[in-house]
């Protein structure tokens, strides 16, 4: 099974961080807590090579708490070592 750690998990979101106002202009999906917490979740999946069965689906249109609780269920089995995504989740929802 593929896992991450922490530090890989922390490069990622400041991968994000660094590149918010590009990924923001060319995914104008929603508010940009939601647009960045989509590339999180679609960069863990692809990170993490899950396959159809572990990769979440949404029903409707996903608002920010809808990703950040599918980046928790990605995460949950998949840290290595256990730690929190909290405060990285937080980092991505201020603004």
């Amino acid at each position: 099974m593929t896992s991450v750690t922490e530090s890989e998990f922390g490069q990622i979101v400041t991968g994000i961080l660094e590149d918010r106002d590009v990924i923001v202009r060319h995914n104008p999906i929603g508010s940009e807590p939601e647009i960045l917490l989509w590339m999180l979740m679609s960069c863990l999946v692809v990170y993490l090579s899950l396959p159809d069965s572990e990769t979440p689906c949404f029903p409707g249109k996903p608002d920010a708490e809808t990703y950040q609780e599918a980046i928790r269920f990605i995460l949950r089995d998949k840290k290595h070592p256990d730690f929190d995504v909290e405060p990285y989740l937080d980092k991505l929802t201020r603004q």
